[in-house]
């Protein structure tokens, strides 16, 4: 694992051994029958290739998967986790028990081509901007369970994260603000709960964009708004806080947006993990021995 990426997901480690033990107990259940019908000690050797382009992620949870199976499997890697693969390119190498590589295989190709596609995915968009000072984040719109591995994922393809669940950011938004009875209100009973916390509000109109720049929130999320009219009308003021543009944006979305992006220093985008297409990945024996 890339101790850069690793370090943006606490307790990944953790998240990986859980994500493993479960994909396996679904998968082989009460045994591989299959597998039952080569030789228990027959030896085999394989090799994963990818069958497309892409950026390569999943390392950790292909490691974790045949260490729960059987840990004398060993892997030879060819790539690391945000490296970009060239389509029938080999990604690793197994060499084992053929039963074990058997029945590992689909796990760990399960997670490979979906965390690789989301880096993939992730790749896309963070090139789009790469000559502007501008991030481009994940939302919470991931696959239950995997929300650790996907947003990792993202941060392999050059992407960032956004707050990873409830509990270690604020994202207040309308039904919080009429509950609170303002935006001011709603800041500033953020700061007394959780003073070191960060605090994004979401507006839709320039009414309430004005009001949390009053409030001083380090971060307005700006809700499918018009990007010329909030630029003429943020024209000449000083910006202390981050103009964050979300809505459901896509690749040709952001490309048309481009030229007027001045005032927008994040973009939340949830078909990073949310609309991600796996990867076509293959396992083939190229040997098998006594």
């Amino acid at each position: 694992m890339i101790k850069l990426y690793a370090d943006t997901i606490p307790n990944l480690r953790r998240d990986i051994i859980k994500n493993v033990t479960a994909a396996l107990e679904e998968d082989v259940g009460s045994g591989d029958i299959t597998a039952q019908l080569i030789p228990a000690e027959q030896l085999a050797k394989a090799e994963v290739i990818t069958r497309e382009d892409c950026i390569f992620c999943g390392k950790d949870w292909v490691e974790e998967t045949f260490r729960q199976l059987d840990p004398e499997v060993t892997i030879t890697w060819h790539i690391d986790d945000g490296g970009k693969a060239a389509a029938d390119s080999v990604l690793f190498e197994l060499q084992g028990r053929a039963r074990s590589l058997l029945t590992g295989e689909r796990t760990a190709l399960n997670f490979v081509q979906l965390l690789s596609g989301t880096a993939t995915t992730a790749r896309q968009y963070a090139d789009l901007v790469k000559d502007l000072p501008i991030k481009i984040l994940d939302t919470r719109k991931t696959i239950p369970g995997l929300r650790s591995a996907q947003k990792y994922a993202v941060a392999c393809g050059g992407c960032h994260n956004h707050r990873l669940g409830l509990y270690d950011a604020f994202l207040i938004k309308e039904n919080h603000i009429a509950a609170a009875g303002s935006i001011a209100q709603a800041i500033k009973k953020a700061r007394e709960l959780a003073p070191g916390k960060p605090v994004e509000v979401e507006v839709e109109t320039l009414d309430e964009l004005d009001r949390a720049i009053a409030a001083g929130a380090e971060i307005i999320m700006l809700d499918e708004m018009e990007l010329t009219e909030i630029n003429q009308h943020l024209q000449g003021r000083g910006l202390t806080s981050h103009l964050e543009l979300s809505g459901g944006l896509n690749i040709s979305q952001l490309e048309t947006q481009r030229a007027v992006l001045e005032n927008i220093s994040r973009i939340s985008v949830g078909a990073l993990t949310k609309h991600c297409k796996a990867v076509d990945l293959s396992m083939r024996v190229i040997a098998s021995f006594d």
